[in-house]
């Protein structure tokens, strides 16, 4: 789908040139929505537009308001969050591995607590992808909600492994899946990009799916943060139904594209919430990270 070529900034997607209708929509500013034949570029995060400083002080207020559940340990073995494991007793779980514990009483007739062996399903560290929408389409107050929300949500993630792209017609990862996660430096690397260009959804899905490829798909998600205007590059609800979850956050603020965004969660077994402002985004992320 996408034609990697060598250059200084690394591997690279390069545009081909697309559709007539696609360039002049770029051209004139337009958001018409559509799919095209125009692939991405993979470029460097650069930028310099000064860092607002309501934009910290609204990150400040999301992540207060948010309530985002950590992966339940589950200490049963129905399927759940975790892998089931055989590990000596804590106090924990009360299932027992009776072959595991049999072998260790023929060598302890008198045992102790941690001879006794039970399964428990330890607690994951998830893998999350943000995906985050900076074209031209998402403007002024959407786009510094957008990093607002990166900087709230990357605070409560820190602990997980996680990766930002932002994207317009091509994109850029801010941070690589697993790398030190610093909340308010993502949020002002999202600031000095300038609201540009169309708006390329199905690049940064592959992305993400890149991104995790190897991870254990319980472990797995993608949060899309769009107004899911979409009108360069094909249609991304296959790379979508790729995911192992997909959930959207779609900015109603302005012109927003629901019918997509309602696919895009159905095709990648996740969620769609709305928000209007940045008061609502942490009720929905909450909600979205409950399941």
């Amino acid at each position: 789908m996408f034609e990697p070529t060598s250059g200084g900034k690394g591997t690279v997607w390069r545009a081909q040139p697309g559709r007539p209708g696609a360039a002049a929509a770029a051209k004139s500013g337009g958001t018409a929505q559509g799919f095209t034949d125009e692939t991405a570029e993979l470029v460097l995060a650069v930028g310099d537009l000064a860092v607002d400083a309501s934009v910290r002080r609204r990150a400040r207020r999301i992540a207060a308001r948010l309530a985002v559940s950590r992966p339940r340990r589950d200490m049963s073995s129905r399927r759940g969050v975790g892998e089931l494991t055989s590990l000596p007793y804590r106090g924990g779980s009360d299932d027992i591995d009776l072959d595991r514990t049999l072998a260790q009483l023929t060598e302890h007739p008198f045992p102790e607590d941690e001879d006794i062996i039970v399964r428990e399903r330890l607690q994951t560290r998830r893998s999350v992808v943000l995906l985050v929408d900076v074209s031209g389409s998402m403007k002024g107050e959407q786009v510094k909600t957008a990093a607002a929300t990166v900087g709230a949500l990357a605070g409560e993630l820190q602990h997980d492994a996680l990766a930002v792209v932002a994207f317009w017609s091509d994109a850029a990862i801010l941070l690589p899946l697993g790398q030190p996660v610093e909340p308010m430096a993502l949020l002002d690397d999202m600031l000095r990009i300038p609201a540009r260009g169309l708006t390329n959804v199905a690049f940064p899905l592959e992305l993400a799916a890149r991104q995790l490829a190897g991870v254990p798909p319980h472990e797995a998600r993608v949060l899309l943060l769009s107004d899911c205007v979409h009108n360069a590059g094909p249609d991304p609800r296959p790379l979508a139904a790729r995911l192992p979850r997909l959930d959207v956050l779609l900015d109603v603020s302005g012109e927003h594209d629901s019918e997509l965004a309602r696919d895009l969660a159905r095709f990648g077994h996740g969620k769609a919430r709305l928000v209007r402002g940045y008061r609502d985004v942490a009720p929905a992320l909450s909600v979205l990270f409950r399941d």
